[in-house]
């Protein structure tokens, strides 16, 4: 084995672990792994997609693939980049390959790679020192609003932040902001003008003061790669071999980063999962997944099923969801086979209002841990943040150790301190404030206390900062609501008082304990229990996801929550928010025909199946994936077993005689190309040369006809259909006709 050597360019981190020793030789790298983790390690040469379905192991496939191509002489080291999202799974990543016996390989995020060819080419590029990084741009954007006269409370600034990182991402710059925005359908937290103000401001408050933020990483790496061919064509000797993990989140700013690094080259390797897609609202696509046959035509697509995490009855339930799913995404879905013994079927449970539903889940998972299950083992999802409260209250009363991941405590936001030290204060000097005069309940006190920290009876529209805050402060108004309905001659201080208690029972060290998390931040992790909680309209979905795919995205999002579990799944609702209150919640649209007793709702078909393996023919495919037939294909005119794929879509060997007629070729060649000219692809996005010989050769008659011919698929054959027959038939289409 050739022992790694230190970058030219980059400089090497230091420091060392102790790790087992590494497999004997590159065969012994490949010991262990499933036929399809085995091809995916395997096929090193041409541009590869890995297709990865919720627990098939696609992290150990592909460090296998990266150590196997070290281990065997095919890569050098130094010479692969292997990029994902975070610094955890990079992290990860890292290890696998140190213990695999292939150190030396980069594997980083995709800030932290382009950080460190600006931080080394910035000189030579633009001269002097690179600006310094920020690590928070939110007063940056204060300052931005000061500027523009225009006032933003602390929600608002974090909905304007992360409206620049979206806009920022996407490649938007502010003058295109309105446009796009309307484009896209993006709910935006301020008037559209207001935020090109602010973006505008914003780069004009970052320029002044020589800084720059970690969109800026990218930007200016992209920048300096597309201008200056030299520093191009020296990262691109340096790395020449790619790997990118969790395609499905890449953003247009991250695509553009790795089409520079990758020149003309094609030995790229994307691994990914459509249906894992839920950070659409950062500017996360997976259409450079589901696009990559058609950019990479000759591309050898691998899919992994093979489900080692979850139990069949799980796995089962998450086939479940994707099968009623629609949309492009839900096209190329995969349909997973559980690796794992049987186990517990999940478990449905209706409860009357949101406190039994807590009270519930708090009680069967003392009763698992009194069983022997440890407590870092189990955990409760949710939608939002805000709904932790009640179940952080519900395991403290319980005596459940817990930890609050991805998001701060209830009690620790900074909205509920500010409401409590505005109840507070209200408690002793109420008589001297005015929002008190004509109200008398508890209730109506909290109420318009609130109102002045941003509480409306209406929650704001669409989702972020201002959402969240308005669902924390609402959380207080139930609660007051409650503890009224409980102590009818309670007052504010007795609230206050009450709150205090609460905060100071959830402050015991909790390392150990349950995992409290959204469903967006558990993404990536997994339990051996897992408790999916408000599983109920208007929260899965949620209120504020109106078009169909919001709707969609909603649906991958419990996909993802169900495919957290290894054996233990729970899923609960309530009929109602509070004791007494009028029950007229319904279970999540999403578990009809799944859950006991449901109705089922129609299935939707998808690109699902076996897994398996698809070699790509330089050339043209289709675009689209294809299982490998189950019969083996014959010539028609000799009968010989056919294995090349464009001798397959002709059903003929090459050499065999030919019945096309080539005066109906050229006319569909003439055709494609005015197709092709009006949509502003290439012609074989259309069809492919081997599809229009088929269509010449065969002259069908019928749509049934034309439908039988391989690469004629039901998309295109909806789209061309009417036009190719009429060609096939002599007739002659008329000026400017376009299916489009």
């Amino acid at each position: 084995m050739t022992a790694a050597t230190h970058s030219t360019l980059f400089p090497q981190g230091s420091g060392s672990s102790q790790y087992p020793a590494p497999p004997g030789g590159a065969d012994a790298v490949l010991e262990g792994l499933d036929p399809e983790q085995r091809e995916v390690a395997t096929a090193l040469r041409g541009p590869v997609c890995v297709l990865a379905g919720a627990g098939t192991g696609k992290t150990r496939a592909i460090t296998h693939r990266i150590a196997y191509g070290v281990r065997a002489g095919i890569l050098q080291p130094s010479s692969v980049l292997a990029v994902t999202f975070t610094n955890r799974a990079a992290g990860e990543m890292r290890g696998r390959l140190r213990q695999l016996g292939a150190s030396g390989v980069q594997a980083r995020t995709f800030h932290s790679a382009a950080l460190r060819q600006l931080q080394y080419f910035w000189p030579k590029a633009v001269g002097g020192s690179l600006p310094r990084l920020v690590d928070r741009k939110i007063q940056l954007v204060a300052d931005a609003a000061a500027a523009c006269g225009i006032r933003l409370d602390r929600g608002e600034l974090r909905d304007v932040t992360a409206e620049i990182e979206w806009c920022k991402v996407t490649r938007t710059v502010p003058a295109d902001y309105a446009a796009m925005a309307a484009k896209t359908g993006r709910e935006a937290p301020r008037h559209p003008g207001e935020i090109t103000q602010l973006y505008a401001a914003y780069e004009d408050v970052k320029s002044d003061r020589g800084v720059i933020d970690f969109e800026d990483v990218l930007l200016l790496t992209v920048g300096i790669l597309q201008d200056r061919h030299d520093i191009a064509d020296a990262v691109r000797a340096q790395y020449q071999h790619f790997v990118v993990d969790e395609y499905q989140d890449v953003s247009p700013l991250q695509q553009r980063l790795l089409e520079l690094w990758l020149g003309e080259r094609d030995s790229l390797c994307v691994v990914g999962d459509a249906s894992q897609t839920i950070y659409s609202f950062t500017g996360a696509t997976p259409d450079h997944l589901l696009d990559f046959r058609t950019r990479h035509p000759g591309a050898t697509v691998v899919k992994l099923v093979r489900d080692y995490r979850s139990s069949p009855q799980v796995v089962h339930l998450a086939n479940g969801l994707l099968a009623q799913a629609r949309g492009r995404a839900a096209e190329h879905r995969l349909e997973l086979i559980s690796q794992r013994d049987s186990g517990p079927e999940p478990v449905y449970t209706e409860y009357t209002d949101e406190p039994a539903e807590a009270e519930g889940a708090a009680r069967r998972i003392r009763d698992l841990i009194a069983s022997g299950v440890p407590a870092s083992e189990i955990a409760i999802l949710f939608r939002t943040n805000a709904q932790s409260e009640i179940y952080e209250q519900a395991l403290a009363d319980a005596g459940v150790p817990y930890q609050l991941r991805g998001a701060e405590r209830f009690f620790d936001r900074p909205e509920v301190k500010r409401a409590i030290h505005g109840l507070r204060a209200a408690g002793r000097f109420g008589g001297n404030d005015s929002l008190l005069d004509d109200v008398v309940d508890l209730p109506a006190q909290v109420r318009a206390v609130l109102s002045s920290e941003g509480w409306t009876s209406e929650p704001p529209a669409g989702s972020g900062a201002v959402r969240e805050r308005w669902e924390s402060l609402a959380a207080l108004v139930h609660l007051a609501q409650d503890f009224a309905a409980a102590k009818p001659d309670a007052t504010l201080g007795d609230l206050v008082a009450e709150l205090a208690e609460r905060a100071a029972a959830q402050h015991a060290p909790t390392v150990q304990g349950v995992t409290l998390a959204s469903l967006h931040s558990a993404k990536g992790l997994e339990w051996d229990v897992v408790l999916l909680v408000g599983v109920a309209e208007g929260m899965m979905p949620i209120t504020y996801a109106k078009t169909e795919e919001q709707i969609e995205e909603e649906r991958r999002l419990l996909y993802v929550g169900v495919t957290r579990a290894r054996q233990h799944l729970s899923v609960s609702w309530a009929l109602s928010r509070s004791p007494g209150s009028r029950p007229n919640r319904r279970p999540s649209r999403f578990l009809d025909g799944l859950r006991p007793g449901s109705t089922a709702a129609p299935t939707r078909g998808g690109a699902g199946g076996p897994g398996g393996i698809e070699r790509g023919v330089a050339g043209g495919v289709e675009g689209v994936v294809r299982r490998v037939p189950r019969q083996p294909a014959r010539c028609r005119v000799c009968g010989r077993t056919l294995t090349d794929a464009g001798e397959m879509k002709l059903m003929r060997c090459e050499d065999c005689p030919s019945d096309m007629d080539e005066g109906l070729y050229e006319r569909l060649r003439d055709w494609r190309a005015a197709q092709a000219q009006r949509s502003g692809q290439p012609d074989f996005c259309v069809f492919t040369d081997k599809t229009l010989m088929a269509i010449a050769e065969a002259v069908p008659a019928t749509p049934a006809e034309l439908a039988r011919i391989p690469g004629v698929l039901n998309r295109k054959l909806n789209r061309y259909g009417t036009e190719v027959l009429a060609i096939c038939a002599g007739q002659e289409l008329e000026e400017g006709n376009d299916e489009d």
